[in-house]
């Protein structure tokens, strides 16, 4: 499948217990998800692969997230070689009582395949 072939929407919702002190989503949670969301769209695409995250990048937090948001995680593939993938990870959010859904969050997220031994290996759909 070429790049930019592949998009998912996720969504979940934003609880008390995933806060900071300051009562904003912590951003250590939105990071695990973002990550989570990127390996679930690689591995439906890649399935029997082994993909581990090898990096992330372009990390950009464009807004605060309130408690009760519901937030969505647009995934997409852009870049395929020979033994890794990178997907952008879009999130939004729809807070309470907002009339519609903002961008506030963007990263990229790459996966390397690995084999049996732990060694990148070729990458194949």
């Amino acid at each position: 499948m070429p790049a930019g072939d592949l998009i998912m929407d996720n969504f979940t919702l934003v609880r008390p217990e995933h806060l900071n002190h300051h009562g904003y989503l912590f951003g250590g949670v939105m990071l695990k998800w973002v990550d989570e969301n990127a390996w679930m769209a690689a591995s439906r695409e890649y399935s029997g692969c082994n993909l581990v995250t090898v990096g992330m990048d372009a990390c950009r937090f464009k807004h605060r997230v309130e408690n009760g948001s519901i937030l969505r995680f647009r995934t997409e593939k852009v870049r395929q070689g020979k033994t890794s993938v990178t997907y952008n990870v879009v999130v939004f959010a729809d807070a309470p009582g907002a009339a519609g859904e903002k961008e506030v969050f963007s990263i990229s997220v790459t996966f390397v395949h690995l084999d049996e031994q732990g060694r990148p290996c070729e990458l194949v759909a």
